[in-house]
């Protein structure tokens, strides 16, 4: 979000708070792309907001209170209030529990295991979602419509549009069975708590094979989690690697540093495997410190 718009989405964030009773003098920015998460003091909150109509924060809380009544490790609704979405000024805002960071962060065992943890108790829950293909045809949309990535070139436009049509033919005729999934559980996704791991953001949820899920997680976790189709894995990466750069593309994209992501990911896919982890690529690509 630009700067207007942070400053809309946490006036919108504190007054929904103090709407509840939740005291909410300060907001701190915690992240900032196409989707706002703020840390609401004194009451600390964990506040996410997104303009309406780019959100389905009903699908998220909806899917969140049955995740937790399962015990999955998923971050809970915050406490205090009613757990649903709630729309002002033009965003919709949604509460959860905030959890103070912790050092070291999560071990590959661990992260794994409670990946699984996840999986197993998404299997419980009965819930219409889209399928994972349903993503592979936003990016397709993206790659296909100069008008949505005007500043695409020709010649990624047409790598791109092959290599999603391939990976999506590929990963079909493998026939593997298919679950409910996080749909992006990357470690920007997952908390560090003193109750384990915990993951967030659960509007990306959708089913597909476990594989599409790992393919976001570091190689380490991987080797963690049992019974990996190593083939299918190395397909979802490319297709992750495939998608994320369609979608830096997109006009009003505001992912941090979004170009040179858009730039890169095309350059390693056509240089072939071993295939690198989101992890791996966002490691490389960021700016080194002051």
């Amino acid at each position: 979000m630009d700067t207007t718009d942070v400053t809309r989405a946490i006036a919108a964030a504190t007054a929904v708070a103090a709407s509840l009773g939740l005291p909410a003098d300060g907001a701190t920015v915690l992240q900032n792309s196409n989707k706002l998460a703020l840390r609401l003091t004194p009451c600390d909150v964990f506040a996410r907001v997104a303009p309406v109509g780019q959100e389905v924060a009903r699908f998220e809380v909806d899917l969140a209170r049955r995740l937790t009544a399962a015990g999955c490790p998923t971050c809970p609704l915050a406490p205090g209030a009613e757990p649903r979405a709630y729309p002002r000024d033009g965003f919709v805002v949604t509460l959860w529990t905030y959890y103070e960071p912790m050092a070291p962060h999560t071990s590959p065992a661990d992260y794994a295991e409670a990946l699984e943890r996840l999986h197993v108790g998404m299997r419980t829950i009965d819930v219409p979602s889209p399928r994972f293909t349903d993503r592979i045809t936003e990016a397709q949309d993206v790659v296909a419509d100069p008008y949505r990535s005007p500043e695409l070139p020709d010649a990624d436009r047409a790598f791109l549009g092959g290599r999603l049509a391939d990976l999506r033919r590929a990963i079909d005729d493998r026939g593997a069975p298919e679950q409910l999934l996080h749909g992006e559980p990357h470690p920007g996704n997952v908390l560090s708590t003193r109750n384990g791991p915990l993951f967030v953001d659960l509007e990306t949820c959708c089913r597909g094979p476990v594989e599409f899920d790992l393919a976001h997680v570091p190689e380490a976790v991987c080797a963690h989690y049992p019974n990996v189709d190593r083939e299918l894995l190395d397909a979802c990466r490319q297709l992750v690697l495939a998608m994320v750069a369609a979608w830096r593309w997109e006009r009003g994209d505001q992912f941090p540093d979004g170009r040179r992501f858009g730039e890169e990911l095309p350059r390693l896919l056509r240089a072939g495997p071993p295939w690198p982890t989101l992890d791996t690529v966002t490691a490389r690509l960021a700016p080194p410190p002051a």
